[in-house]
C-alpha cells in the first residue's frame, strides 16, 4: 500500500558552492523560529530564501554551510558579511559558519547534536503544515531518564515522552513505541530536531493516535572494552555525509541493550503494557535500519516495525528482489502478516537515488514475497527531519489499533 500527500515545495542544491544573492533582506523577511531568542538573523523570507548576517570585521573569508552545501558571504563596509541564498527546503536543516577555513556555530542560532556535534539550526516553515507545531492542546512530558546497562557496564541517558493523562490517569496503562534517531545525531534529536512530543500531542488531541509512551535511545552501544562505534563520532550523519560505518556498529550491542535492559526496566519503571502487541519500533536513517535488525530478530517483542528513510535493506544502497529477501522471517509470509500487525517503509522524494531506490527495491521485494507492507513517500522533501516528521504524523495513527 502507497501513501501520498501532494505538497509543493522548493528544493535545495546539494554538496556545491553557490554564488548566493548578497543584496539586503527581503521586505517580507522574518527572524527564523530556530533563533536565539531576540536575535534577528538569520531570516527567512516568503520565497523560501534565508539571510545570514554575521559580524566578523577581521574575517578574510566568510561562508555559510547549510548540510553539503557552501554559500559565499559579501563583506559590508561595517564589517558584517552577509548573503541570502536560494529557496530552501521546507523543514530543519544543520548549519554552521566556515571563517577562515574553521567551521564554527552560529551565536544567533540555538545549537542543536547533529553530525556528530553541535551545529546551528535553521527551521523553514512549510506553509499549511501546522501539525508540528504548539498548539492549545493537551501536552504530554518528556522525561530525562538514566539508567544502567548490565550490557554495556555503564549509564545510559534516554528521554522518554508520556501522553498527557499519564499522570492524571494512574491506573492507566500504555503502549510504548521505541523510536531512533539517525547517525551523528543521539538521544535528543527526536524531541529537539523532531518535535516528537508536539506531534504526538496534536495526533492525541484529534483521536488519530492513541496515548502512548514514546522511548528514545542512544543509537551507539559497546560492550566494555570495545572500541566505540565509529557512527558515534559522526561520519555519517542523519542529513548526508559520507564514510558509513560497517554493519555491526550499527547494531552490535544495541540488541542486547534493547532486549536485556532497556525494555525490561521501561516496563518496571512506567506503566506499560508489557507484551508484544502492544511494543512498536521505528527509527530515521540508521535508526530505521537498528529497528529492522533488532525487530526482524526478536518478533517475540514486537508487532510494529517502521523504517523512515532506513530499513533492512540500510540507507545507503542495495539491490534487492523477491529471492533475496524470502528467507528467515520472510520465508512463510502468512505467518508474518498475522504477526507483524504494521511493517512500514518510508522516503522523501528528494532523497538521494541510491537512497531511494534501495528502499523502493526493498519495498518491491517484500511486496513479491507475500509480505504486507505501507509505502509512504513524503513529497519533496529530502534526507532530513521534515520527511521523518511526516513519517511519524502518518505512522503513529496505525499503531495499537487492535
Amino acid at each position: 500500500m502507497k501513501i501520498h500527500h501532494i505538497i509543493p515545495l522548493l528544493l535545495l542544491a546539494g554538496g556545491i558552492i553557490v554564488n548566493a544573492q548578497t543584496n539586503q533582506t527581503a521586505g517580507d523577511s522574518k527572524p527564523a523560529s530556530s533563533n536565539i531568542s531576540g536575535q534577528q538573523y538569520p531570516q527567512i523570507d516568503s520565497e523560501l530564501r534565508a539571510t545570514f548576517h554575521v559580524r566578523a570585521p577581521d574575517a578574510k573569508n566568510v561562508r555559510v554551510r547549510i548540510a553539503e552545501t557552501f554559500y559565499d558571504m559579501t563583506k559590508g563596509e561595517d564589517g558584517v558579511w552577509a548573503v541570502t541564498t536560494p529557496p530552501l527546503v521546507v523543514g530543519f536543516h544543520y548549519y554552521w559558519l566556515v571563517i577562515d577555513g574553521v567551521t564554527v556555530t552560529d551565536p544567533q542560532s540555538e545549537t542543536f547534536f547533529g553530525y556528530g556535534k553541535m551545529s546551528g539550526g535553521l527551521e523553514v516553515p512549510s506553509k499549511g503544515e501546522d501539525f508540528y507545531d504548539v498548539k492549545n492542546v493537551p501536552h504530554g512530558e518528556v522525561r530525562e531518564h538514566w539508567y544502567f546497562s548490565k550490557t554495556t557496564g555503564a549509564w545510559r541517558r534516554i528521554f522518554v515522552y508520556t501522553p498527557p493523562d499519564y499522570d492524571q490517569n494512574p491506573k492507566a496503562r500504555y503502549p510504548v513505541l521505541y523510536l531512533q534517531h539517525g547517525s551523528g545525531e543521539d538521544e535528543r534529536s527526536w524531541v529537539v530536531q523532531g518535535r516528537v512530543n508536539l506531534i504526538m500531542d496534536n495526533l492525541i488531541a484529534e483521536k488519530k493516535a492513541k496515548p502512548m509512551i514514546i522511548v528514545m535511545e542512544k543509537g551507539y552501544a559497546t560492550r566494555p572494552g570495545e572500541p566505540p562505534p565509529t557512527s558515534a563520532v559522526g561520519q555519517r550523519p542523519a542529513g548526508g555525509g559520507t564514510n558509513q560505518p560497517s554493519r555491526p556498529n550499527f547494531v552490535g550491542a544495541l540488541d542486547d541493550v534493547f532486549i536485556k535492559d532497556l525494555i525490561p526496566m521501561i516496563d518496571s519503571t512506567y506503566r506499560t503494557k508489557a507484551d508484544r502487541e502492544n511494543r512498536a519500533m521505528a527509527g530515521l536513517s540508521m535508526g530505521g535500519m537498528q529497528t529492522f535488525a533488532i525487530t526482524l530478530n526478536h518478533l517475540d517483542e514486537f508487532a510494529y516495525i517502521g523504517g523512515f528513510s532506513g530499513a533492512g535493506g540500510g540507507f545507503g544502497g542495495g539491490t534487492f528482489d523477491a529471492k533475496t529477501v524470502n528467507h528467515g522471517v520472510f520465508a512463510d509470509a502468512a505467518a508474518f502478516n498475522k504477526k507483524i500487525q504494521v511493517l512500514w517503509l518510508g522516503i522523501g522524494t528528494a532523497e538521494p537515488k541510491q537512497m531511494r531506490d534501495s528502499v523502493q527495491n526493498y519495498h518491491d521485494a517484500l511486496e513479491q514475497a507475500g509480505i504486507k507492507v505501507v509505502f509512504y513517500e513524503s513529497p519533496g522533501t529530502a534526507h532530513e527531519w521534515q520527511t521523518w516528521r511526516r513519517d511519524l504524523r502518518e505512522f503513529a495513527p496505525l499503531l495499537f489499533k487492535k
